[in-house]
């Protein structure tokens, strides 16, 4: 088990900022692609397998599902406990949630896992120098690390205009900040997994498409529930209220949603273009 020990919330700006809000709303648009994701994973039997800020389950119940032996590990206490009711619910005995912090992998041993996953999830952590180097050492030799990672200033990327929107309400951010985005930059991911010892000719990068999607939810639902359960999201809007600029981000976020979603109907269908990394140990 890992060592569940954490500084206060005031300590650990990351976890209070995870834990704000209640992701599993936003994940609701997230599932299917996380079941497609997963098939395009090829899972061989019998694999352990860690996921890496796991949410409440998107990729790991479908890991799980093929047989894997899973544990999903996130900073946030209401993710880790909605996961494992979503667990338990669906019957899935070799699946646990459990919290941790993907810059430090307490009590996790070394090469202890066939794939570590990561879909949206380890980039938004503090130091990426140490998120590399602990997602290498829990991964056996010949194991793989596979992540999905947010790309900068991306116009095709429905999540990277909506961070770059919100972030351009908030405070500058504090000296020695390190953009989660730049988990999206190649010669950065590059740089990151070269420190942890892995040569370059083992890191493969293609980019990919998640999509947002819901039949019945319409794009100013989804920005809604962004600006209530998003903790992003929601840091920009309250940064809004205080300079009288919230209808301001709200209708500027609603435009964006509708420029991107491609649904034929009512509903939902946002693509969002991420970088897709694999690293083969």
């Amino acid at each position: 088990m890992i060592n569940q020990s954490f500084h206060s919330k005031s300590e650990n700006p990351n976890k209070t900022l995870w834990e704000k809000g209640d992701f599993t709303e936003i994940a609701a648009f997230m599932r299917q692609s996380g079941e497609e994701l997963v098939a395009s994973l090829a899972m061989q039997r019998p694999s352990h397998v860690l996921d890496l800020g796991c949410g409440d389950g998107t990729t790991a119940i479908p890991l799980a599902r093929t047989g894997a032996e899973v544990l999903g590990i996130d900073i946030a206490e209401n993710l880790v406990r909605a996961g494992n009711q979503r667990a338990a619910e669906a019957g899935l005995s070799k699946l646990t949630f459990q919290e941790g912090d993907a810059c430090n992998l307490q009590g996790i041993a070394d090469q202890s896992f066939d794939l570590t996953l990561s879909f949206f999830g380890a980039m938004f952590a503090p130091r990426p120098f140490d998120v590399a180097k602990e997602m290498v050492r829990v991964t056996k030799p010949e194991g793989r690390i596979v992540m999905g990672n947010w790309i900068p200033n991306d116009s095709t990327s429905f999540v990277s205009q909506l961070l770059s929107v919100s972030a351009s309400y908030l405070p500058a951010p504090p000296e020695g900040f390190v953009s989660p985005m730049t988990w999206g930059v190649e010669a950065r991911v590059v740089d990151y997994f070269a420190r942890a010892g892995v040569p370059i000719e083992r890191i493969s990068m293609i980019k990919d498409t998640y999509n947002f999607q819901s039949p019945d939810k319409t794009p100013k639902d989804l920005v809604e529930l962004l600006s209530r359960f998003y903790g992003p999201t929601m840091n920009a809007f309250e940064a809004a209220e205080k300079n009288g600029r919230v209808e301001e981000l709200r209708s500027q976020l609603i435009a964006l949603a509708n420029e991107q979603n491609q649904s034929e109907s009512n509903g939902v269908l946002i693509p969002a273009t991420y970088l897709r990394v694999t690293v083969y140990l």
